[in-house]
């Protein structure tokens, strides 16, 4: 009775989905690419046989790309169908692919939907990421006979919180689960505790993403021509950029170079707008391609509003403040950071990444401040402590490379259930 309440509740909304869809693709012109596969509707020829993942967004196919990798390692032989449902995780996705894979978007959670979507691709087996269970998908899943599997699995508990308030609908969907393969010991009795029967704990995929050292290198070698030391709030989320700007207009002259970069592209327009209001002058990294001119030089602020380039905001910054974790919205992941060797300040908000953060903050890899004008009193502090930087470096890289091997516990696990 839930799931056909469920059901008819998104029949009644598509209209008003789609239209989301369009108005958001005025900014993000991917978002209406193929429209009608939210619908379950696919061009060409049914071709069956493909092992399905499906990563939501950018962070969740990025994460995928380990797992991709290590899959592909075991069974060269496969080939993959990416689904997605933002157009951030699209575009990466589509650097992942090799001859004989195939992308598309994630259809809306409805019978017809799903069940068209099931019936044009015949996937072998099905991987979803992180916190991907739509109780639809997992209804008709089970009848099409299509086994699936949640990899890098996490579950806070608040989300748990959330998912026993709508046990009828989301108990019946867990328990459809034909694996769960979660990241902590905790997330996995979480995921108990919602209904899924076999869970295993597996690792963090994120430790076994491969960084480009010549992104790094890049932007070590920006901050050399800089010659000042580097501040930056990485992946910011709402509220946290107006606050640096207010806190860091404090601070006297002269100050490092300071960097922001947002975590959702359709913001960066916003925040450079923001920058310019409170009176610095401002420098885009989509200003220019390999080198930064002179004028960014002399710049007080850089606007990270480019993608991809992660590795090599981290490679420029002397310290990273941790976006999403100081206002209450979970934080951000730090492992990436980490494997760059870029030291990390977390606010005190970093539940959807609780036991990351924690491992860092054991490892000397990060630092817990209390809100973010402690996080950028110690920032300044590390700009001018060359000792204490390195030691949190070197501290960042030995935490990162103790973490990897998800990949390939996660890759062997998924084909041992893949018929």
């Amino acid at each position: 009775m839930a799931l056909w309440g469920y059901a008819a509740l998104l029949r009644l909304l598509t209209p008003f989905y789609l239209l989301r869809l369009w108005r958001r693709g005025g900014r993000e012109p991917l978002y209406r690419h193929a429209l009608g596969e939210r619908l379950g509707f696919f061009a060409g020829s049914t071709a069956s046989g493909r092992l399905w993942i499906h990563a939501v967004s950018l962070g969740e196919t990025r994460a995928a790309s380990a797992l991709i990798a290590a899959l592909r390692a075991r069974d060269p032989a496969l080939r993959f169908l990416l689904t997605h449902s933002t157009a951030t995780g699209r575009e990466a996705g589509q650097a992942l692919l090799k001859d004989g894979d195939a992308q598309a978007w994630l259809p809306y959670d409805t019978p017809g939907a799903v069940r068209r979507f099931l019936r044009h691709w015949q996937p072998r087996l099905g991987v979803l990421m992180e916190t991907e269970v739509w109780p639809t998908l997992q209804f008709e899943a089970q009848r099409a006979g299509v086994p699936m599997v949640l990899a890098n699995a996490r579950l806070s508990s608040k989300s748990l919180h959330q998912g026993q308030r709508l046990r009828p609908l989301m108990h019946p969907a867990a328990r459809r689960i034909t694996l769960a393969l979660a990241q902590t010991e905790a997330d996995a009795e979480r995921i108990r505790m919602m209904g899924t029967v076999r869970v295993g704990v597996a690792g963090n995929l994120k430790y076994d993403i491969a960084v480009d050292p010549a992104l790094i290198a890049s932007g070590q070698a920006w901050a050399a021509r800089l010659g000042r030391p580097v501040v930056m709030l990485a992946v910011s989320r709402e509220g946290e950029e107006a606050a640096l700007l207010a806190d860091w207009l404090k601070r006297p002259a002269p100050r490092p170079l300071l960097a922001i970069v947002p975590r959702h592209p359709q913001r960066f327009d916003e925040i450079a707008a923001l920058i310019e209001s409170a009176g610095f002058k401002l420098a885009r990294r989509s200003g220019w391609a390999d080198e930064p001119p002179q004028e960014a030089l002399q710049a007080d602020v850089w606007l990270g509003d480019s993608m991809r380039e992660m590795p090599l905001y981290y490679g420029l910054a002397s310290v990273a403040l941790l976006g999403g974790s100081f206002e209450p919205l979970g934080g951000q992941n730090l492992i990436e950071a980490a494997a760059c060797g870029c030291p990390v300040l977390a606010g005190p908000h970093t539940f959807n990444f609780a036991e990351a953060t924690e491992l860092a903050l054991a490892a000397g890899a990060a630092q817990r401040c209390a809100n973010l004008a402690d996080a950028v009193a110690r920032g300044l502090a590390l700009c001018g402590d060359a000792a204490a930087r390195e030691a949190m470096g070197a501290a960042a890289l030995a935490f990162s490379a103790a973490h990897r091997g998800a990949a390939a516990r996660m890759a062997a696990a998924i084909l041992s259930e893949s018929p």
